[in-house]
């Protein structure tokens, strides 16, 4: 008899906590084998296929086209067993279901009896029987298999009585059951949770509007647009400044709200965090890059695979780093370290459709021209594409913007947290130059490096961005670190 599953969208990994349905690409009704991509989703990392570890008929999807759901939320079910759509069981009110969900699927209880069950659950074949090795892939999505028996849960619809006489124990926005007159807090997003927080918003007062009354990002976003926020003592000062609209706020006719979400989002996040946590200072120098661009013109001309000057900026980087190992470093700011790191993975600016994205060359250090030119390219035909994976944008060490694409001579970059520098790049055009002695018109760059002043002073900072510009004037330095 086929058993209905139901697959919840999985932990994407990196700290991801959402994404936003792309494209279905099964059903309701369709026949889908085991690790079957069934639907594309964008994170604010990268486009991802998902597949499904159940193989069967999709009997209900969750969602449309273009809506934004947490991790643990159902994406669809799947009568398992079942290999056409007349054999697919009819739907009960209170039956059963098997989640494939990740750990953040449910609110799970606290306390020893939790541990327990954990424990109890994480044993091979413990609890009710789940879907047959056949049934599953077994492949780890991220975080977590299908692979071993699925304990059964029956589906906890939360309960709402009336408000107890006794004194109500003021506890933090979603921190659970405030006492017996309410249950859990049906919320699933840890995004959700933070949001409450950050707004002071009561979730036990919230009617959740997803299924069986999950309490989705929608729902407290109208609570704060409504006032709906938790009261706390404060002046009236205070109580005024919070519940006054600002003008940024406030709705003006005319105006285009556009949501702070997916990469633009997890730009202005990280942004914001390094502007926040690290004490950045800049410094810049012109320098005179004809050498440079002849010397990319000679190479290119004799053949073979043609050299991009990115790729030449970046060898001449990591030659600095090797001479300054103190900006390819990172702060333990718990341990109240300074980490220097051994490898340079080299990330790079990209604008696309879909935003600024700062994918990573990795070990940038060991590769020639030649090598780094293949890399940028396919970098950066992935990330126009919509392609990268998370692992094509994380783990950078130092990062290379060449702004000079957009027409303009300089720049204070903002370092790529949680790295320690960012050296920028302006656009390379001819100007008055004194060149050996003599008034010259020569290919000008203007060099910026933005550095983590904790990590080094300023003359650490002027030696690293000195010696790239002696390599840019002069390219033949290159060979002393050859």
């Amino acid at each position: 008899m086929a058993q209905v599953l139901e697959f919840r969208l999985p932990d994407l990994g990196e700290g991801l906590t959402e994404a936003e349905i792309v494209r279905w690409l099964v059903s309701v009704g369709d026949v889908v084998a085991i690790d079957q991509p069934v639907v594309e989703v964008e994170t604010a990392k990268a486009m991802v296929e998902v597949p499904c570890p159940y193989g069967g008929v999709v009997t209900a999807r969750y969602g449309d086209e273009g809506t934004e759901l947490p991790v643990g939320a159902p994406l669809l079910t799947v009568a398992v067993g079942a290999s056409e759509p007349g054999e697919v069981p009819a739907p009960a009110g209170e039956r059963p279901s098997v989640s494939a969900a990740g750990p953040a699927a449910a609110e799970p209880p606290a306390g020893p009896v939790a541990d327990s069950a954990a424990r109890s659950a994480a044993r091979p074949g413990s609890g009710p029987a789940g879907p047959s090795a056949g049934e599953t892939s077994g492949n780890v999505l991220v975080g977590y298999g299908t692979g071993a028996p699925v304990a059964r849960r029956r589906r906890v619809r939360p309960v709402r009585t009336a408000p107890s006489a006794a004194p109500r124990i003021p506890t933090a926005p979603g921190a659970g059951p405030l006492n017996g007159a309410m249950g859990p807090v049906p919320v699933v997003s840890p995004l959700v949770r933070r949001l409450a927080r950050e707004h002071g918003v009561d979730l036990r007062a919230l009617t959740g509007s997803g299924r069986d009354g999950l309490i989705l990002r929608s729902d407290v976003e109208q609570a704060v647009r409504h006032g709906a926020v938790r009261p706390e003592p404060a002046t009236a000062a205070t109580r005024a400044a919070v519940t006054a609209p600002s003008p940024a706020a406030a709705t003006r006719e005319g105006a285009v709200r556009v949501p702070l979400r997916g990469v633009r989002g997890a730009v202005a996040d990280k942004l914001s965090r390094s502007r926040h946590e690290i004490p950045d200072a800049t410094c810049w120098v012109d320098a005179d890059a004809t050498e440079l661009m002849a010397g990319r013109t000679a190479m290119n001309a004799a053949g073979g695979q043609k050299i991009s000057l990115l790729a030449l900026l970046a060898r001449i980087c990591t030659a600095a780093l090797a001479r300054y190992p103190e900006l390819n470093s990172t702060v333990d700011t718990a341990a109240r370290e300074i980490v220097r790191l051994p490898a340079v993975h080299l990330g790079f600016a990209a604008q696309t459709d879909r935003g600024l994205v700062v994918p990573v060359v990795r070990d940038a250090h060991t590769r020639s021209a030649e090598s780094l030119s293949a890399e940028f390219a396919r970098l950066t035909e992935a990330g126009r594409s919509g392609t990268l994976t998370p692992g094509d944008l994380t783990g950078g060490t130092f990062t290379l913007n060449n702004y000079g694409v957009f027409g303009v001579d300089g720049s204070t970059p903002i370092i790529n947290h949680p790295e320690a520098a960012m050296l920028g790049v302006g656009r390379i055009v001819p100007k008055p130059w004194v060149h050996q002695g003599e008034l010259a018109v020569r290919q000008v760059v203007q060099l910026s490096l933005t550095f983590d002043h904790r990590v080094c002073d300023g003359g650490t900072a002027g030696g690293f961005l000195r010696y790239v510009a002696d390599c840019v004037e002069q390219p033949a330095m290159l060979l002393r670190t050859l």
